[in-house]
C-alpha cells in the first residue's frame, strides 16, 4: 500500500522548520506530532537555509492554479446548466410547432 503525497502550505512548512531551528521542539515530536516524514523536514529545512525567503514560493504557484481550476469547474457547470436549459426551451418550442 503507497502512502497519498500531502501538499503542505508554504505557511505550515515554514512553521515546523522555524519551531525546529529555534529549538522548541525536537525534529522527531514535529514528525510524529504533524505526521510528516523526517526526510521531507529536513529537505524544507536545508531549502529555508539555501533559500531564505523564496524556499516555499513554488507552492504558491501550485496554489494558484488550484483556483483558476475551482473557477474554470464553476464556468463549465454554470455552461452545462445554461445549455440544458437552452435544450428544454429547444425541446418545447419543436413541440408547439
Amino acid at each position: 500500500m503507497t502512502k497519498r503525497k500531502r501538499d503542505y502550505t508554504p505557511e505550515f512548512k515554514f512553521q515546523l522548520v522555524l519551531k525546529l531551528l529555534t529549538g522548541e521542539k525536537r525534529a522527531v515530536q514535529l514528525c510524529h506530532e504533524h505526521q510528516v516524514s523526517e526526510t521531507s523536514l529536513s529537505r524544507w529545512r536545508q531549502d529555508l537555509l539555501e533559500n531564505g525567503s523564496r524556499a516555499f514560493q513554488s507552492d504558491i504557484g501550485s496554489s494558484a492554479d488550484q483556483e483558476r481550476i475551482a473557477e474554470l469547474e464553476r464556468l463549465v457547470g454554470r455552461l452545462t446548466m445554461e445549455l440544458a436549459a437552452a435544450k428544454k426551451l429547444s425541446d418545447w418550442l419543436d413541440s408547439q410547432r
